[in-house]
């Protein structure tokens, strides 16, 4: 009896279909708790318009993937037979090659990145067959199936190890992990502003993989790049299902802007084929007019004005809606859009409306901005920090949130500050219509998806918490709040956050 040698990895195959954890695999995943490699099990490639499924892979950093094939053949299945490669593979030089797995690797990686792969090392998981009844069997298995490249049923830990270690530490260093794994998963890989990757964290991918029914709730902690995370799960949902259409809301027109680039750079990145017609990205009014329209009744502009009449009235505006920062948005918003969530699942993220599902407990960002207290004219204070602050940063690294009232005043005195015209942001404009090239001046309520080096604060004794939070989350490296006088919103403040950071030695001068 001849058995055909390995087919493809990439026949077509169900997403149901799992690789139990036998006793091998359980050693591999042992194999990682202490070693530097990661080991992926039925994951998926995405490419342009295709789909495929690799049931095991592990990332060495130092060396390259790992490919295993697991067979549960038998010494009794195979002791009289013979075994030659597939017909598809009878070109491959290598007797241990997935040709077709390792061709889409090889695809993937080089049309994002315009340059090779990294190295390739294909195993065989042997689970019914241990070493010594290998050696009985026909002189065609050892040369197909080189020893060292095949991991038995009775093999040790170390001894899989030395196995894995018998392929040579490549001689150019290897990209990162994030590299590697982001320019093959996209599905669980954020793509930064500047273009770099970052992997998504555990809770995240559960998060991406898990299916939304009904009324959840994700609670996400700052930097935890949450609207990023949103994208992904979107995208791996039309992957899965073309038809399926979506809605995200974000607060503002420019919040909504800034998300729309940064899907269009995942999909980009990807090179993923979706329709994005189907992912709205919209604000509350764009949804409560598409109602509207629908009833036939005039829209609204300006604030969210929810109609009696709709919350009596049914509307299917998508398979899953996603509301982001559900906290910053009109409590009447909240209730219409729980109202319309009886024919869709409905995600709203921050919300206490019920107990959370989903958590994003770790922060992706490396060190969190210094808080700086000051207690003195909220004017001259705000002129004397921006001042000191261009000595080493430019212009455009430095956001104050104030009122309305105080965006009008400095900017009318910051012309004797800086070299350029300051922003006074409006983000009920579109992203096209901004220059962030200067500093920018705008209210609690303009903060939303937008992040700057150096962040002051204004006017906090008249703002929500979910409002002064979310300003103090936009910061990189330092937020500077500056008061007048003393209130519960400060003292909030001052509790959570200033035994954290030193406070600053010199006591502040009332300037006048």
């Amino acid at each position: 009896m001849n058995i055909p040698f390995f087919t493809s990895l990439f026949k077509k195959k169900s997403k149901s279909l799992t690789i139990p954890d036998s006793i091998l695999i359980k050693k591999l995943k042992s194999i990682t708790e202490f070693s530097e490699l990661t080991l992926y099990k039925d994951i998926t490639i995405y490419h342009h318009t295709k789909s495929y499924l690799i049931p095991l892979m592990l990332l060495d950093t130092r060396r390259g993937i790992y490919l295993f094939e697991r067979k549960e053949w038998s010494y009794d299945d195979l002791k009289n037979s013979k075994i030659e490669k597939a017909e598809n593979q009878t070109s491959s030089k290598d007797t241990l090659s997935y040709q077709n797995t390792q061709n889409i690797i090889d695809k993937k990686f080089n049309e994002i990145t315009h340059h090779d792969a990294v190295p390739i090392f294909n195993y065989l998981l042997m689970e019914n067959l241990n070493a010594d009844e290998y050696e009985h069997l026909d002189e065609s298995f050892k040369e197909l199936l080189p020893k060292d490249r095949v991991i038995f049923s009775d093999s040790e830990e170390n001894e899989i190890i030395q196995k894995l270690e018998y392929c040579e530490t490549s001689e150019e260093p290897l990209p990162s992990k994030d590299d590697i794994i982001g320019n093959l998963l996209i599905q669980y890989t954020i793509v930064k502003d500047d273009l770099s990757l970052k992997l998504c964290s555990d809770e995240q991918i559960e998060f991406i993989n898990s299916e939304i029914s009904g009324l959840e709730v994700l609670t996400a902690a700052a930097h935890s790049d949450k609207s990023s995370v949103l994208l992904l799960k979107v995208i791996l949902e039309k992957l899965e299902n073309p038809n399926k259409k979506f809605i995200i809301i974000k607060p503002t027109l420019l919040a909504c802007d800034i998300l729309k680039k940064k899907l269009l750079d995942i999909v980009e990145h990807a090179i993923i084929e979706i329709d994005l017609t189907s992912i709205m990205i919209i604000t509350p009014i764009d949804l409560i007019n598409m109602h509207l329209r629908k009833l036939k009744r005039e829209t609204i502009v300006g604030n969210v004005l929810i109609d009696e009449s709709l919350m009596h009235k049914s509307f299917n505006a998508a398979d899953l809606i996603m509301c982001d920062d559900s906290n910053l948005m009109p409590e009447n918003f909240i209730e219409y859009l729980v109202h319309i969530q009886n024919k869709s699942d409905l995600l709203l993220v921050n919300s206490d409306i019920k107990e959370a599902r989903f958590i994003f407990k770790q922060e992706l960002k490396e060190n969190s901005a210094e808080l700086f207290f000051h207690k003195a004219n909220q004017h001259a204070k705000a002129l004397q920090l921006i001042s000191k602050l261009l000595q080493d940063s430019e212009a455009k690294d430095i956001i104050v949130v104030s009122n309305s009232l105080s965006k009008e005043k400095l900017n009318d005195d910051l012309e004797f500050f800086i070299k350029d015209k300051a922003l006074l942001l409006d983000s009920s404009q579109n992203l096209i219509n901004q220059n962030f090239d200067s500093l920018m001046l705008l209210t609690y309520r303009d903060t939303n998806a937008l992040q700057a080096e150096h962040v002051i604060l204004l006017d906090l004794c008249f703002t929500s918490q979910s409002e002064i939070e979310y300003a103090l989350s936009i910061a990189k490296r330092t937020v500077n709040i500056i008061y007048e006088d003393e209130c519960q919103e400060i003292e909030n403040l001052r509790t959570k956050y200033e035994s954290k950071y030193e406070r600053d030695s010199v006591e502040e001068e009332t300037l006048t």
